[in-house]
């Protein structure tokens, strides 16, 4: 938290009272030694390369620079952002999760927004037929199942059909400090995991991209041509708290360290969280009174959650709103331990693994990228056989990974 304090204040001073940047107020490669620097913010590294282009972006809330979008600021000065693709939430990131988004034009700049999570999911030709370089800058967490990734792999096959080169304006991974997780079986491969990762892959979204390409992830084999801006000041070990939460239900620094691991209760017929103002942070069911003294209760939220599991019905169960995610950073482990200590407890164990968002069974196969998982935790393997059978997988994933590294 610190480290991001300074961070802003440097960019306060810099940036003049907040006011977008102006070409006098770009930021310096050299205006601080020690602080992370997003790529967004080494605009001296890509203004001149972008200036006279016109420009595309898949952008949302997170891309910033200082406390402005970063598209309102190149807009500002002078810079033809031709059009803006959006990901899931949304540009703005106002849509709930799941929710189709439509295209639109965006209200404060005027400027078209294309939707790739609705009708389609990469740009066409026609989209890009007026476009000289495409930019991505999502912030990431980190995880297989979070679905900016999968994103950016579709944006890289549409720059590559399409002969145009992506500029990635790289972000930290705030849960880049751990590897964890089966590798995922390619016979589970959905939207929430697209690619033969862990769980917790330990890149950020340029580094992914790098391996997408070297590892012949894209369709057909083809290669996206990159230009990357690197994050400054950074290894994978340092601790970043997002200035921007990077979706609606990822409020909190809290439920981000947590979501690796709480996020696999999608797979469960519990509700972790959803229809309260701290997602991936709780969990329960009205199946567990009795078991546990915490409670809670879901309601409906607008644009969080509008029909949460169990929605007005008490919940029982746990309260990881104060557990200590330095345990997290010592284990550099996935927590496994609550969905064996929640399915040991439970009283509906045929229903444990119906999706707490569909109802459906099979989801937890997907989450995880095991066919082994489930069978696990209901015949009361030990933790310690469950993460050996995620053998040899991860131990070669980690050397693979290495080839495609940025940073320490």
């Amino acid at each position: 938290m610190k480290l991001t304090f300074f961070l802003l204040g440097f960019i306060l001073i810099s940036v003049s009272c907040w006011e977008p940047i102006s070409k006098a107020t770009v930021l310096s490669p050299n205006a601080s030694v020690n602080a992370i620097r997003t790529g967004a913010e080494q605009t001296d590294q890509y203004l001149p390369y972008i200036k006279g282009k016109r420009v595309a972006m898949l952008a949302n809330q997170t891309t910033i620079i200082g406390q402005n979008h970063l598209v309102d600021s190149l807009q500002k000065l002078g810079i033809q952002v031709v059009k803006v693709f959006g990901p899931e939430h949304g540009f703005r990131g106002q849509a709930s999760a799941g929710v189709d988004v439509r295209d639109e034009v965006d209200s404060k700049t005027g400027i078209p927004v294309i939707s790739l999570y609705g009708s389609k999911n990469k740009p066409t030709k026609e989209d890009l037929a007026d476009v000289d370089v495409m930019i991505y800058d999502l912030q990431d967490v980190g995880v297989r199942f979070y679905t900016n990734i999968n994103a950016l792999s579709r944006l890289m096959e549409a720059c590559a059909e399409n002969g145009k080169e992506l500029l990635i304006l790289d972000r930290p991974n705030p849960n880049a400090y751990f590897i964890d997780g089966p590798i995922l079986d390619m016979q589970y491969k959905s939207g929430i995991g697209m690619f033969p990762l862990p769980i917790s892959h330990g890149l950020t979204v340029a580094e992914f991209a790098q391996m997408a390409n070297g590892e012949g992830w894209l369709k057909d084999k083809m290669v996206c041509r990159l230009k990357i801006i690197k994050v400054a000041n950074y290894t994978h070990d340092m601790p970043y708290d997002l200035p921007v939460n990077p979706s609606p239900n990822l409020n909190t620094a809290q439920s981000i360290l947590l979501y690796p691991s709480t996020c696999l209760f999608e797979g469960t017929y519990l509700n972790h969280g959803r229809g309260t103002l701290f997602p991936f942070t709780v969990i329960g069911s009205p199946h567990l009174k009795g078991k546990y003294a915490f409670s809670y209760t879901p309601t409906g939220i607008k644009g969080m959650a509008e029909t949460p599991l169990f929605m007005n019905q008490v919940c029982y169960g746990l309260d990881l709103r104060t557990y200590d995610v330095e345990q997290l950073r010592k284990t550099k482990q996935v927590n496994l331990q609550w969905i064996i200590e929640l399915y040991q407890a439970s009283p509906n164990k045929e229903q444990f693994f119906a999706s707490n968002l569909s109802r459906e069974m099979g989801v937890i196969e997907r989450l995880t990228g095991s066919g082994l998982f489930r069978q696990q935790i209901i015949n009361g393997v030990s933790e310690k056989e469950i993460r050996a059978s995620w053998e040899p997988g991860l131990s070669e994933y980690k050397i693979m990974r290495k080839k495609y590294l940025l940073y320490p």
